[in-house]
């Protein structure tokens, strides 16, 4: 009981003792009031505390690791009881043999034999009320903790997931790109080839968990719209807003990627004329606020897909945070706009 109460054992040790001193302290001004001598009081009154101590020490092991249920409920009455009985009979024993010879005091022994059984019996009753108490609340604190690092492991799995998900995501994207301009334009399929192998040796080795700056994430950008614009040619142009204050504010690494890279779908599915995206970057109190505008023609379908772009972006974010309003997309006439608020870290 004590030692799980206190993480330090030689203090839970010290508290026991300190409990015996003053159940001998009190015992002992006991007898010094009903008029006991003082050589028998100090005696009578070690043994008895030191059968108190035994008692808590043994209540501590019993139900620090057993916590009585249904039917066998009555051994948290039952056992402190006994034991205090056997206790108090073994110390009139003990004091009888000891001072044979002191009729008076072997009177009051004797008178005060149940008056101590009741004394000792509530202290160690009391005792094994706190013994399971405390075991109770050291197995809901584990069972708190397992379940905490099950969550942790599961939200670090998922995360994990998302990431393995994204780059082949990008990674197959792209290869259709390369695979379409092979025959009819070599020269850049070879330079996409080259721009997507330097974007994912600069991605793939990174840590899932790592936080970057937006000045670091904004240069993988840049390589991943160096690769796009190989598809897309002039059709694609992309204008970055941001202010000198956010860029070294973090954020997840490769976030905006996913969401860059849905604009661009559906950006340029359906418009014949040139398609420019807007990224804006700010600071507002506590968050980086990041905005991606992309035009749209809302009377042609969108391009099938799995969604993935919006519903990663989402599920990390709401893993990291557990929050589900740090992203939000709406539409406006022809302008589709996401906007990303992002927690920076204390």
């Amino acid at each position: 009981m004590f030692s799980k109460a206190f993480s330090n054992p030689s203090k839970s040790n010290w508290i026991v003792q300190g409990a015996g001193v003053i159940w001998f302290l009190a015992t002992f001004g006991l007898f010094m009031f009903y008029g006991i001598e003082q050589s028998i009081a100090i005696v009578d009154s070690l043994i008895f505390a030191l059968f108190f101590s035994l008692g808590v020490k043994m209540l501590d092991r019993v139900f620090g690791f057993y916590i009585p249920k249904g039917s066998n409920n009555w051994l948290l009455l039952g056992l402190p009881l006994l034991y205090s009985f056997i206790a108090v009979l073994g110390h009139q024993y003990l004091l009888k043999w000891v001072y044979s010879d002191k009729e008076a005091y072997l009177v009051f022994l004797k008178s005060h034999f149940y008056l101590r059984w009741a004394i000792l019996g509530l202290a160690e009753v009391l005792v094994a009320l706190i013994a399971i108490v405390v075991s109770k609340l050291e197995q809901q604190d584990e069972t708190q903790k397992r379940e905490a690092m099950m969550n942790e492991l599961s939200r670090e799995a998922e995360l994990t997931q998302l990431r393995q998900q994204l780059q082949p995501h990008f990674l197959f994207n792209s290869l259709n790109s390369i695979s379409a301009l092979t025959v009819s334009q070599p020269l850049k399929a070879r330079e996409m080839v080259l721009q997507l192998s330097d974007f994912l040796r600069g991605t793939i080795r990174k840590d899932h968990q790592q936080w970057v700056s937006l000045e670091e994430e904004l240069s993988y950008l840049k390589m991943y719209l160096d690769i796009e614009r190989v598809r897309f040619g002039h059709r694609l142009e992309i204008e970055f807003e941001v202010t000198d204050e956010v860029k070294q504010m973090r954020l997840p690494q490769l976030l905006i990627q996913p969401l860059l890279e849905n604009a661009i779908k559906h950006g340029l599915y359906g418009i014949i004329e040139d398609v420019k995206i807007i990224v804006q970057a700010y600071k507002d109190q506590n968050y980086l606020m990041l905005k991606i505008e992309n035009p749209y023609d809302p009377e042609v379908a969108a391009p099938k897909g799995t969604g993935f772009g919006l519903s990663s972006v989402g599920r990390r974010l709401f893993l990291l945070f557990g929050r589900k309003d740090l992203l939000e997309s709406k539409s406006v006439d022809s302008l589709f706009t996401v906007s990303l608020k992002i927690p920076q870290q204390k």
